[in-house]
């Protein structure tokens, strides 16, 4: 009998900081929990080189994404730095907790709560970074932004961890191994 099949499905919004580390927990907490699955995103924007339809992202027109927000087809969506749309696809997200999956949304504050209103079993599950400091030093150490754009999200960072009370759960990622066995901890509190 898989795991899966023991479990009831929900719901997990797994939100904060860019450069918090949310990206790098959410890959390790796959490894720990074969019934947990990403949900994808669908997005206005081109996709990049190496991108493929439906394991990254689903790309879309901007008349298409339209229609999914007039059919309340999204559980929650933003314009993101760009301009593009990002927004998740309500029906797939069901389906997956139907069949019995810890469905995960990495998504950002404002559709953490977006998706709270839309389903209230959610989980909403808030990563920090020790301080800002070491999330300046996170975001720097990409090497991919500029110095603008690293303001920008620290002043973002702000805001978010303003209201990371609001949250069921947070996490503070400094030790990324405590970090992750805390997450699978709070999804298997819920899941059992």
């Amino acid at each position: 009998m898989h795991q899966s099949d023991l479990r009831q499905g929900n719901l997990f919004v797994v939100s904060g900081p860019s450069g918090a580390g949310k990206g790098t927990l959410v890959a390790h907490l796959l490894q720990e929990l074969p019934d947990a699955w990403v949900s994808v995103s669908v997005t206005t924007r081109k996709p990049r080189k190496d991108e493929i339809e439906g394991k990254q992202y689903f790309f879309v027109d901007d008349a298409h994404f339209d229609a999914l927000i007039e059919q309340d087809a999204l559980l929650e969506w933003a314009y993101v730095y760009g301009g593009c749309r990002y927004g998740t696809l309500r029906k797939t997200v069901e389906e997956h907790i139907a069949c019995g999956q810890q469905v995960i949304l990495e998504i950002d504050v404002q559709g953490a709560f977006q998706v709270k209103e839309k389903m209230p079993a959610a989980h909403l599950v808030f990563i920090e970074p020790p301080d800002l400091t070491v999330l300046e030093k996170r975001l720097r150490g990409r090497g991919t932004e500029t110095q603008e754009m690293i303001e920008k999200r620290l002043d973002t960072a702000k805001v978010e961890l303003s209201q990371k009370m609001e949250y069921d759960v947070r996490l503070i990622n400094d030790d990324l191994d405590e970090a992750v066995a805390e997450l699978v901890s709070f999804i298997n509190e819920c899941a059992d």
